[in-house]
């Protein structure tokens, strides 16, 4: 019997390769059509964020550095803090709509349909002696949302996981404006000493203007870490 889309939910015919037989490999959860609806960054980027540069004027690029990555660079405040973000998909309306259903509406199931390209992506831009720090909720949006996609996300790698950011309460970043979540305090706490001989990469879901991945990682900084990067589902 064919299954059913986890997007659509029609049925389709999965594409199954010999290699996918011979591994056991589950066929693609998502119907040609929705698959092909992601949008994959896999071309230009910019050397700091994994911004696409392709569509991107050159006044707001510096060779391959877009201007947001440049102000940071500018600031002595966030100047080396986070060494890289890499991000999988474009955060366009196709995905704004699937990650709203997985994360908000509390359809977590949608999650397999990263699964692949999440752990590809990865595996290109980081060592697999990666420790992963995944961004926290306050303890009020767990509750409220049941599950922390960032750590979800973190779970698909099969990597080291260290669970040792705390956050504390406050509005959702989603209601703020570009220049607020710029100047807003820093949220994030340790809640243990941190293991300083492995590179850490901060996981989140969605990367905006790089104020809360940078937060965290400045916080991992004060603590003794000497090599942070982090790596989102989306970048805005």
């Amino acid at each position: 019997m064919r299954p059913y889309c986890l997007l659509c939910h029609h049925r389709y015919q999965p594409r199954v390769s010999w290699s996918d037989l011979l591994t056991l490999k589950k066929g693609d959860c998502l119907c040609a059509t929705c698959r092909r609806s992601f949008s994959l960054i896999d071309s230009d980027i910019c050397s700091d964020c994994g911004r696409p540069l392709d569509h991107l004027d050159h006044s707001y690029r510096d060779g391959d550095v877009c201007n947001d990555c440049l102000r940071w660079q500018n600031d002595n405040e966030w100047k080396g803090v986070l060494a890289k973000n890499r991000s999988v998909y474009v955060y366009d309306d196709v995905m704004k709509e699937v990650i709203s259903r997985w994360k908000f509406r509390g359809d977590y199931a949608i999650i397999e349909a990263f699964r692949h390209d999440v752990c590809r992506v990865f595996s290109h831009h980081f060592s697999s002696e990666s420790v992963l720090v995944p961004i926290p909720l306050s303890r009020e949006r767990l509750y409220e949302r049941g599950f922390n996609q960032a750590k979800a996300l973190a779970e698909l790698l099969s990597l080291p996981i260290l669970d040792i950011l705390e956050r504390d309460h406050l509005e959702k970043q989603s209601k703020k404006s570009r220049h607020e979540r710029l100047q807003m305090e820093n949220v994030f706490r340790l809640r243990m000493s941190l293991p300083l001989e492995k590179p850490l990469v901060i996981i989140d879901d969605i990367y905006t203007t790089g104020a809360t991945v940078r937060h965290a990682a400045k916080r991992l900084r004060q603590a003794g870490a000497t090599d942070v990067s982090s790596f989102t589902l989306a970048r805005a």
